[in-house]
């Protein structure tokens, strides 16, 4: 019976587990549905946004099929480390946390967060007096959840939902007395600050401070797939330079978003 030498079959054990992708199969990428602008279903079914469209085009030019999963926000990291896929390309900030986790590509977009009320509600974020004693929503798991119990949960009632459609639907009846969300979520599913909404912003849009906010939205691999965290970067700058950014983006978004 043949026998793989020992120091062979370590080296080819190392090589399987830092890249076990192989190129003939489908490139899993991982998204929480639904995210308009950027991840969500139209009626019929099918899957689209600024971001799947992007991640098409980058699966398009490094010759791979992609195969979307949808996976709750929860536990997408969890599920990357496990290996039920390649990538998670939702909308997923750089913070220093996340970091020591995974890996991450370069940065394809920025966006902001912003706290949300019904116009006849005014609340003042700035008076931390005010705001005692509010219920305040966001979605669990994301860097809004990490600033509002850091920052407001001694004097909030922190309500934190699963998925950011359940906290709009709550924002929306009136279930809260504000909410800190992802300003396209509330674009998208609130239309705040339009004139036939009654859901209005309460604050500037907020980028900072980065060690919440991040330094801005990349795709996230496992710590030893370095060779596709590559050839993702390469893509995604040569995408950024032909243009094809600038078409998906005002596509999707009437705000520049790039980075």
């Amino acid at each position: 019976m043949f026998r793989i030498p020992s120091g062979l079959a370590a080296t080819l054990t190392t090589l399987l587990i830092a890249n076990p992708s192989h190129a003939d199969d489908p490139l899993r990428l991982a998204v929480d549905i639904p995210f308009e602008p950027f991840e969500y279903r139209l009626p019929d079914g099918t899957l689209t946004g600024f971001e799947v469209e992007l991640g098409e085009e980058v699966c398009r030019r490094i010759e791979r099929e992609c195969e979307w999963v949808e996976q709750g926000w929860d536990g997408i990291i969890p599920g990357l480390l496990a290996r039920k896929y390649d990538a998670i390309m939702s909308s997923m900030a750089i913070t220093e946390e996340r970091r020591h986790k995974v890996l991450f590509s370069e940065p394809y977009y920025s966006n902001p967060s912003v706290w949300v009320t019904q116009a006849d509600h005014e609340v003042d974020i700035e008076d931390r007096d005010a705001l005692e004693g509010l219920t305040v929503g966001v979605q669990r798991g994301t860097i809004r959840d990490n600033y509002i119990t850091d920052t407001y949960g001694e004097i909030v009632d922190v309500r934190r939902y699963d998925t950011g459609e359940d906290l709009a639907l709550d924002v929306r009846t009136g279930r809260l007395d504000t909410a800190f969300m992802y300003y396209p979520l509330a674009l998208s599913a609130l239309d705040v600050d339009a004139e036939d909404s009654n859901i209005v912003t309460s604050s500037p849009l907020i980028r900072e401070p980065k060690s919440y906010f991040g330094h801005g939205v990349a795709v996230a691999f496992h710590p030893r797939n370095e060779t596709l965290a590559e050839q993702f970067n390469e893509a995604l700058h040569q995408i950024k330079l032909d243009g094809t950014y600038d078409e998906l983006m005002h596509k999707y978004v009437d705000y520049d978003i790039k980075i």
